[in-house]
């Protein structure tokens, strides 16, 4: 076709008819911005393509970290439930008297603590692109609470619960325990005297109120993962 177009140029210039001329060239030139808008219309759908397959792909991977962090978390949350419930037994005296084979287990569920480690990896994938590559607007924006803020409470609350354990439970271990099973159980050589102890009575109330305080965090968390599982695709 161009090669058309070059040979009616040479041939009205030969003709000096330069109205002509002038109205090809004018059309010619239609002619090539129309083909290079043509040519950037269809990069830009392509754009929008390839970036539309890549929220797809990334909010899928996603997803599935949520269920996963959303499991871990429920365990949590169950624990930690455990966790207060003993706390209020061992607490109060006549629960310790009534069921006395029952108190290691329940300090065994104290003495512990849990991790949680959210699985970012798609996350900061998505994050390296581009949040805006997410089309939704609310979406986007739960994204970034939950990664960026939900995530870090909810950490911060369960390292409390690891520090009370590391510098206030085992101290008190290596001096009073007989056995002992990571989240399972705990004894110790005199059981009255370990539980009459105003420093154990004390942590045993600061522990229920940091476990209490931690599934606030867990439960929002979860809370959060909900929301964010309903508003993706």
């Amino acid at each position: 076709m161009f090669r058309f177009l070059r040979t009616l140029r040479l041939s009205l210039l030969a003709e000096n008819r330069t109205r002509k001329y002038l109205l090809y060239a004018i059309g010619e030139i239609v002619l090539v911005v129309l083909g290079i808008l043509i040519a950037l219309q269809i990069d830009t759908w392509n754009e929008v393509r390839k970036n539309r397959a890549f929220e797809k792909e990334v909010l899928a991977q996603i997803k599935e970290n949520l269920l996963q962090d959303k499991m871990v978390l429920q365990a949590v949350a169950r624990s930690y439930q455990e966790a207060i419930a003993a706390s209020g037994k061992l607490l109060d005296p006549s629960k310790r008297s009534a069921f006395p084979d029952s108190i290691p287990f329940w300090l065994g569920r104290v003495a512990r603590f849990e991790r949680f480690n959210p699985l970012t990896s798609s996350y900061e994938v998505l994050k390296s692109k581009g949040l805006d590559i997410v089309s939704k607007d609310t979406l986007r924006l739960l994204l970034g609470q939950y990664y960026d803020d939900k995530t870090a409470r909810a950490s911060l609350a369960m390292e409390d619960i690891e520090y009370s354990f590391n510098n206030e439970w085992l101290p008190l271990m290596r001096d009073h325990i007989t056995d002992f099973k990571f989240g399972k159980y705990l004894r110790v050589i005199s059981m009255d005297a370990f539980l009459n102890n105003t420093n154990i009575l004390r942590i045993l109330v600061m522990n229920r109120d940091n476990y209490s305080a931690g599934l606030v965090q867990v439960q929002g968390v979860l809370n959060h993962i909900d929301t964010l599982l309903s508003e993706l695709p």
